[in-house]
């Protein structure tokens, strides 16, 4: 089936939850209209629709292919690059000094989520881009600015990040990759790097390689890491390309899913370039440094890749609701004069109502994430800024951990919903869940992302910001009580009771956390992953019962689309079906205790 970006609930979040208002309010965005924002959403909607999303079956039955070094693209995937590059779709986000488009977070998060959703093997190739965009910005010298973010910015080249090495996955200390230094004060390179997403490609003039390595004489462990910019091409001085740098792709992998994206193994100083021995690089920032810097950018794709959970989301939903409203199996349950579309059958609707009520709750979540982000970055007051960083650092892992856990839920029901059908691949619907099984693993698996949430995102205030958001919400239940004594509406009352309980449970998980962690480390270490599943499920739920408030307000003001009221019942449906979860997920949090003494006895460590 074709893919339609879901314009009309991007802008009811980005208006009703977001505050795009006074996102458009901030200093910096004084050039950015409700006229602009909506051209850029029509434009990015029409792109997507025509140009990437009919890409994506074939890209996943015709995948990149490697031949002696070089890697042939999907059919289809240069010419949509293209039309990327001319549109400017790279920029959207970035700055106009450097040739970016300057427009904020909270408008490029629905873009970039509608491309993932369009193709997840397409849209890697800009997502890493946009990592080294932000890191040379932040950590790069003039120099390098000038040198390497103009034509990443036009498409004419593009970045990927290089961490992973065989012996090294999420254990960054074991990078064994070496860096030389030499006389012009450019290094020389060596060693292998696995799991590179476009690391080779034939949809650019040139590859913009960060690379992490060590020194000769740096410390060890992540504290002698240091960053480089390695290309694939050199650069002569007046922006042209040089001689190819001694850096090869030695093979592509075999994976599950998003096979239209070449992920290579990369050889440096393998002696195949034009440059001499050693892949020619340059330092960012300082010596040692280099896991610091590398952090920008990891954020930077850790958020995006909770965009592509949301997406993959999308895309599995609407595929799943097509066929159920085509498929004709089965008489009704109460009677009918034939079969009927499975859609009327309730466990159908239990299924596609589920796979709404996650997709919208974490599209909500990622978006209000993205307007503290803007908020963080362009308020005039600093005070104000410091706390919308902190809300937006606080919500970067769930948004990463709690949507791509989401999307292998997500797609997996999707499946469940064409029945056997949804096991054959010509239907199309294990794309979906094979595509979305990497989410929860690359960029930070979900339990690393559940560490840092515990370790950095909650200890380390005291649980300030955990603390604020429980007390925001308790205004959105009050509000929830008010409005259910002036409407007719039970689902208000439904809404407002269980979203009292989840929070209730998010609370004492909060205060479980801060009162355990230095006495019983590993059994809070051990729920991790349920306490951030429980955030993300109470602040979903959270943005949806605020998403019923607001849809009540137009349907009381008269409005007739059914937009609202398909909402509303979503809304009702996330209270009923989807916030009981928290208890359970707090439950496993506060039994923890007990639980690690079996734990390792169980895992048979």
């Amino acid at each position: 089936m074709s893919y339609r970006a879901p314009t009309q609930d991007i802008r009811f979040v980005i208006k009703e939850l977001a505050d795009l208002a006074g996102v458009l309010a901030l200093p910096g965005f004084e050039e950015v209209s409700d006229d602009l924002v909506e051209a850029v959403l029509e434009e990015n909607a029409r792109f997507v629709e025509q140009a990437v999303a009919p890409l994506n079956h074939g890209a996943d039955t015709s995948p990149a292919l490697w031949e002696d070094g070089a890697v042939r693209t999907s059919p289809g995937f240069q010419k949509a690059f293209r039309e990327f590059a001319a549109g400017g779709w790279q920029g959207l986000q970035h700055e106009p000094e450097w040739g970016g488009q300057g427009l904020p977070k909270l408008v490029g998060a629905p873009a970039s989520e509608n491309i993932n959703a369009a193709s997840l093997a397409f849209s890697l190739c800009p997502l890493l881009t946009d990592g080294v965009i932000e890191a040379l910005i932040t950590v790069g010298t003039k120099e390098q600015q000038d040198r390497f973010i103009p034509p990443l910015l036009e498409g004419r080249w593009t970045g990927t990040m290089n961490l992973t090495e065989p012996q090294a996955g999420s254990d960054l200390a074991l990078v064994a990759t070496k860096a030389v230094p030499q006389d012009d004060g450019s290094y020389r390179l060596s060693g292998q790097k696995i799991f590179i997403t476009y690391g080779e490609h034939d949809l650019a003039e040139n590859i913009v390689h960060l690379v992490l390595a060590r020194t000769p004489d740096a410390p060890a462990g992540v504290k002698g890491i240091s960053l480089f910019i390695v290309p694939k091409f050199l650069v002569k001085d007046d922006g042209s390309l040089g001689v190819r740098n001694d850096v090869w792709c030695a093979s592509i992998e075999h994976k599950l899913g998003i096979h239209g994206s070449p992920t290579a193994v990369l050889l440096y100083g393998s002696g195949k370039g034009e440059a001499g021995e050693g892949a020619v690089g340059y330092l960012v920032g300082e010596e040692n440094r280099g896991l610091e810097y590398m952090f920008i950018m990891m954020n930077a794709a850790r958020y995006a890749v909770g965009l592509q959970g949301i997406a993959v989301s999308e895309r599995a939903l609407q595929h799943a609701e097509a066929y159920a409203r085509e498929r004709i199996q089965g008489r009704a349950l109460e009677g009918s004069a034939g079969p009927v579309a499975i859609i009327h059958h309730p466990d159908v609707q239990r299924m596609l109502m589920t796979m709404r009520a996650l997709t919208e709750g974490a599209r909500a979540v990622a978006y209000v994430a993205a307007s503290a982000c803007d908020k963080a970055r362009h308020h005039a007051d600093s005070g104000v800024r410091k706390q919308h960083q902190a809300v937006y650092e606080y919500l970067v892992p769930i948004v990463k951990g709690f949507s791509t856990e989401n999307a292998v839920e997500i797609a997996s029901l999707g499946i469940q919903v064409h029945g056997g059908m949804g096991f054959i691949e010509e239907t199309g619907a294990a794309q979906y869940y094979r595509d979305a099984r990497i989410l929860p693993i690359y960029e930070g698996t979900t339990a690393i992302q559940a560490n840092d949430f515990v370790g950095r995102k909650t200890l380390r205030d005291g649980g300030a910001v955990a603390k604020a958001l429980a007390k925001e919400m308790r205004a959105t239940v009050a509000e929830l009580e008010a409005a259910r004594a002036g409407a007719d509406r039970p689902g208000l009352d439904l809404i407002a009771r269980r979203l009292g309980l989840a929070v209730d449970a998010y609370e004492r998980a909060v205060d479980y956390v801060l009162a355990n962690a230095k006495e019983s480390l590993r059994a809070v270490f051990l729920g991790s992953v349920p306490y951030l599943m429980l955030s993300g499920t109470v602040l979903a739920g959270w943005q949806m019962a605020r998403a019923a408030l607001a849809s009540c307000r137009h349907i009381e003001s008269g409005s007739t689309d059914r937009y609202y009221a398909q909402k509303f019942a979503t809304s009702v449906f996330y209270a009923a079906h989807i916030l009981p979860r928290a208890e359970a997920l707090s439950t496993a949090l506060l039994e923890g205790q007990l639980a690690t003494q079996y734990a390792g006895i169980a895992a048979g460590a």
